[in-house]
């Protein structure tokens, strides 16, 4: 099981990079079509999961958090999808999804400026001022985007494994490296990988299903074993078991359910099962 998630300034032809990794390793490629899966499990407008992760917040976003429940909805189904493995996903917020997940091959491409003007100029037939506009607008937009929901800066070497700069290395190149690399021991060994993206999916899938409910509420898995941690002090602890109990039945995989949450009535934190 291989993965291989792609991020890339605008304008770098990341798409073009993903389809010939995909097509030559024999894997799946995706991108928007996560967002085709989480609107129709979730029953949100295609339209605005991907403004949500896109656009920077507005003042809305951050009062009432609504650009995080979607980005939940878009998290729950791509883990989900990547939990199968064999898998090339190229667009925002794949990496963020699996920054602490080992074995996941994490890529970050990008180009000088005039790289990208030239491919904006020649993909959208507009002039150089135009295009330079355009492409000012969409880096603020994506460190905006992650600067709120993450607080990381996309453009940090750190985040990724590998960062390759598309101004100087042909794309079949770019190609080759990352074929070359997923070969490479660390990379073939996804066994751990492969159990901790199960845990993250259906934890994930759990935290939208009760989103709307529990905004705050915090889901960790492991092997089926779930615990939910309401950081909120609660009136009526069994009732709220109830209903997150009633919100998660028809979610496969779960084994047993845990539940941490503060009461109004008692000081101590206990868990309850």
């Amino acid at each position: 099981m291989s993965i291989v998630t792609i991020s890339r300034s605008f304008c770098t032809q990341g798409n073009i990079v993903a389809e010939k990794v995909a097509k030559k390793l024999g894997y799946e490629c995706v991108s928007f079509e996560i967002l085709l899966e989480a609107s129709k499990q979730f029953n949100v407008p295609e339209l605005t999961l991907s403004k949500a992760i896109h656009d920077g917040p507005s003042v809305y976003d951050r009062l009432t958090h609504g650009k995080e429940r979607y980005i939940g909805f878009i998290q729950a189904a791509l883990l989900n999808h990547l939990k199968k493995g064999n898998i090339i996903y190229h667009g925002l917020a794949g990496h963020f999804f699996v920054q602490n997940v080992p074995h996941v091959l994490k890529v970050r491409l990008m180009a000088d400026m005039e790289t990208r003007v030239e491919e904006v100029m020649k993909r959208e037939n507009v002039n150089e001022a135009t295009a330079q506009d355009h492409i000012a607008k969409e880096d603020k937009e994506r460190r905006n985007w992650s600067s709120y929901l993450y607080k990381i800066d996309t453009r940090d070497p750190e985040l990724y494994d590998l960062t390759i700069n598309l101004s100087h290395i042909s794309i079949d190149d770019c190609v080759t490296i990352i074929c070359e690399t997923l070969k490479t021991p660390y990379f073939a060994n996804s066994h751990g990988a492969r159990a901790q993206l199960q845990d993250m999916a259906l934890s994930a899938t759990i935290k939208a299903a009760i989103i709307d409910h529990y905004y705050s509420a915090e889901v960790t898995s492991q092997e089926g074993n779930v615990v939910i941690k309401l950081p909120e002090p609660m009136t009526h602890i069994d009732k709220t078991k109830e209903d997150i109990r009633a919100l998660t039945q028809d979610i496969p995989g779960i084994h047993d359910i845990y539940f941490n949450i503060k009461s109004n009535a008692l000081p101590r934190t206990a868990m309850h099962k």
